[in-house]
């Protein structure tokens, strides 16, 4: 049976700087960069055949951390349509700043609604709206042969993913948190049903 395993790039410069980063493209940190080999060393009794990522550089390190760490040489995708989600006017502005900007509240509900985006950006229903139906028309098709697939991408974009297999609703994926570097391993059958799913931290 394939196993789809998802991971959340390792902290970024940006994570740290607890800065809103989305389509901005931020290189890893030190910890980010261990946080990648800490998931290879959690990932080490899979074999993966391919492998997806974003455009983002956050996650193409990642991914290659995780596959040097684990010494796998597997194809890999990238794709715009796993990116983060588009923060707008948001981008590049400390979380702190953004609240006395707009107000907490208001900040608050662009950041945990679901369907509600910030000015000039994508609300995390937006972002399922791309993210799926690239799962649909690639990832899934190599679940179906029976290949293991890794995915390294985002906070959102995994979010996206998680409430297709967990079959979450907009409201309960909102509170989802997925921490950088964790892996989260779902064993599927041939039809893409989830038989298993199990986090490797």
């Amino acid at each position: 049976m394939p196993i789809l395993a998802l991971v959340r790039h390792g902290q970024s410069l940006w994570n740290h700087e607890n800065r809103f980063t989305g389509f901005v493209d931020v290189p890893l940190t030190e910890k980010g960069r261990a946080e990648a080999r800490q998931a290879a060393e959690s990932l080490k009794s899979l074999t993966f055949d391919v492998a997806y990522t974003s455009a983002l550089t956050r996650a193409q390190e990642t991914l290659a951390l995780i596959l040097e760490s684990l010494g796998q040489r597997i194809p890999v995708i990238r794709d715009a349509s796993l990116n983060e989600r588009h923060y707008g006017d948001l981008q590049g502005l400390n979380k702190e700043d953004a609240a006395r900007r707009w107000g907490d509240d208001q900040v608050k509900k662009w950041r945990r609604s679901y369907d509600i985006p910030p000015p000039n950006g994508e609300s995390l229903e937006m972002t399922a709206k791309r993210v799926l139906p690239f799962y649909e028309r690639a990832i899934s098709g190599d679940l179906r042969q029976g290949k293991n697939v890794l995915v390294v991408a985002h906070g959102n974009s995994n979010r996206s993913l998680v409430m297709k297999l967990d079959k979450l609703t907009g409201e309960q994926v909102v509170g989802l948190e997925l921490a950088t570097g964790v892996p989260l391993v779902y064993e599927l059958s041939a039809e893409g049903d989830v038989l298993g799913k199990r986090t490797h931290g």
